[in-house]
């Protein structure tokens, strides 16, 4: 007679995935304390939209500059190590923006924080899919939802300095000191050794044939041999751009969300940083509830899905400009993208005839074009026709995703 027991993870499994959640939540955090005071720094600079969009696509600049040598860096330092030593540079990046004198240094500063940020996002992401790969189920979506967490929490805290009338050195240098303690305390927790070693799998992780579930897409272009073959750079250019959907969609709230609700519809800089928070909050509600709805509808589905949500309710927003409408506007809009990024990844990490990490690599690099186009494309286009017409790019991104998600993996058969 057999008993059935629930095989639970090794102890250090369940420690390397609260430390890799720690990771997570100090790099949504970190970040997110500056951009709820960008209107303020926008002003002290005296700088019009145009120059302020330019100047916070440096950012993402950086971000791309230096992605592609995170896989060089993990080979050497392990992804542990890697993520941690970019955390504490990204907060020095970010404090130095903050107590900027001119535009000048301000963008020198984002580009170096966000050359940081891009080594930490690849090496937090490629330790968590170590991790995964101990339980033998999907728990990226888990990760992305604590970042989300983080995010809402640095600009919380980035709103309650404001209330507090800190000022902006202050308050950086407190935030960055915390964070940056945080993810060092977690580096002892992180699983040891190479990260292109080989991985235990988890009891979940079986053959397609024992278990009658449909194959994965690097199953079923493996056994389609040459032709499947060819079609891996098509797939991987859509994963792109439903990642980088993602990421334009997250950079209105970043980077015009506070500036939108506080200029055009007047709202004090408090409340401002309230279209931010709601955006990265649903995103957060909506990578909670990720997971589940992926196994129960599929990627696919659950794309579109986000994708018509998105926008619909910001292009409902934007052509009834309300101040409680805008933000659940933001708020939609966060919720329609909440999993796109970790669908691309993990779409993209199964991809055949790729080096492992390559695919996961590539995505994580080349999304970052939504942060890079976003700003001075919004910031040219407000400067023209106003701020509301330049978000006329969130609800394009949404109907992007919905044009393109049949790459992403459809709802398995249940036979």
């Amino acid at each position: 007679m057999t008993v059935d027991t629930e095989t639970r993870p090794l102890p250090a499994a369940r420690h390397a995935r609260a430390a890799v959640a720690v990771l997570f939540f100090t790099n949504g955090a970190l970040f997110a304390n500056l951009l709820p005071r960008y209107p303020q720094i926008k002003e002290d600079l005296a700088i019009g939209n145009g120059a302020y969009g330019l100047a916070v696509a440096a950012f993402p600049a950086g971000a791309i500059t230096a992605g592609l040598a995170a896989g060089l860096l993990i080979r050497r330092m392990g992804s542990a190590r890697v993520a941690v030593l970019g955390t504490l540079l990204t907060g020095a990046g970010i404090l130095a923006a903050g107590l900027a004198p001119s535009v000048a240094p301000f963008a020198t500063a984002l580009f170096l924080a966000g050359a940081m940020d891009a080594l930490t996002d690849v090496a937090q992401n490629a330790h968590g899919l170590r991790v995964q790969r101990l339980y033998g189920r999907s728990i990226l979506n888990s990760f992305h939802a604590v970042w989300s967490i983080g995010a809402v929490t640095g600009g919380l805290m980035a709103a309650g300095a404001m209330s507090l009338g800190l000022s902006l050195g202050v308050h950086l240098a407190v935030s960055a000191a915390v964070l940056v303690a945080a993810a060092v305390a977690a580096l002892r927790f992180c699983l040891p050794g190479p990260d292109n070693g080989p991985e235990e799998t988890g009891p979940e992780e079986t053959r397609p044939e024992e278990t009658g579930r449909k194959e994965t897409g690097r199953e079923r272009l493996t056994a389609e041999g040459a032709r499947g073959t060819s079609r891996v750079g098509a797939v991987l250019a859509a994963l792109v751009l439903i990642a980088t959907a993602g990421t334009l969609v997250e950079d209105a709230g970043n980077s015009w969300a506070a500036l939108y609700l506080s200029d055009a519809l007047h709202a004090s800089a408090a409340l401002a940083a309230s279209g931010f928070i709601a955006l990265v909050g649903a995103q957060f509600i909506g990578r909670l509830i990720g997971d589940r709805l992926v196994d129960r509808f599929g990627r696919r589905a659950v794309a579109r899905a986000g994708g018509l949500i998105t926008a619909v309710g910001m292009g409902l927003a934007l052509a009834v400009p309300t101040l409680p409408g805008t933000i659940l506007g933001f708020a939609l809009a966060g919720f329609g993208v909440a999993t796109l990024v970790p669908a691309a990844m993990h779409e993209a990490d199964a991809l055949p005839g790729l080096k492992p990490g390559s695919g996961l690599t590539i995505v994580s690099w080349l999304m970052r074009l939504g942060f890079l186009l976003s700003p001075p494309i919004v910031g040219q286009v407000a400067d023209a026709a106003g701020l509301r017409t330049g978000l006329l790019v969130i609800p394009a991104a949404g109907v992007l995703v919905v044009l393109l998600a049949g790459v992403l993996q459809a709802r398995p058969r249940r036979d």
